[in-house]
């Protein structure tokens, strides 16, 4: 397999952010979310979110993209920890998607190894993961990270997961 390269999101890559991004909720959360939301997605008006919050002058997020053989097999997110509309002094991987087709071949480690990498000055990093996506949870236990006991009430429950900086993937 060609090497994985992990590298700063640019502009460009919107369009194929977004059709990661909406293929991985499609693959990744059939039968853990009403279908008819899965099937409204659209790659045309996630590109456009995704360029508007790229353009965000005071966007503190990181954004990375895993690329093989000249193409973008996958998409990370990173920032401040938010509480609620208060950004805390811990990180929080907002997203990790992968190619499908690329899923288990280092993609997503990768990419949140480079994550926590960008990371490191805040002592902790969180993240939401869907209660019933076993297979989620099972690759972020696996680097390390562990459930807090803090779950999000909504009609698609969430658990969240911390993980100290001091432990590289």
């Amino acid at each position: 397999m060609d090497t994985l390269t992990i590298r700063p999101m640019a502009l460009s890559d919107c369009d194929r952010v977004a059709e990661l991004r909406v293929t991985g909720w499609r693959h990744a959360y059939r039968g853990l979310m009403p279908q008819a939301d899965l099937d409204e997605l659209s790659v045309s008006a996630d590109a456009e979110r995704r360029r508007a919050y790229f353009t965000r002058p005071d966007d503190p997020t990181t954004h990375l993209v895993a690329e093989r053989a000249g193409q973008v097999v996958g998409w990370a997110s990173v920032g401040p920890y938010r509480d609620g509309e208060t950004l805390t002094s811990d990180a929080e991987l907002y997203a990790l998607y992968a190619d499908p087709a690329h899923i288990g071949t280092g993609v997503g480690r990768s990419l949140l190894t480079e994550a926590l990498a960008r990371s490191i000055t805040h002592p902790r990093m969180l993240l939401w993961v869907l209660r019933d996506n076993t297979r989620a949870r099972r690759f972020y236990e696996h680097a390390g990270f562990r459930p807090d006991g803090a779950e999000d009430g909504t009609s698609v429950p969430e658990v969240r997961y911390v993980r100290s900086q001091l432990r590289r993937c």
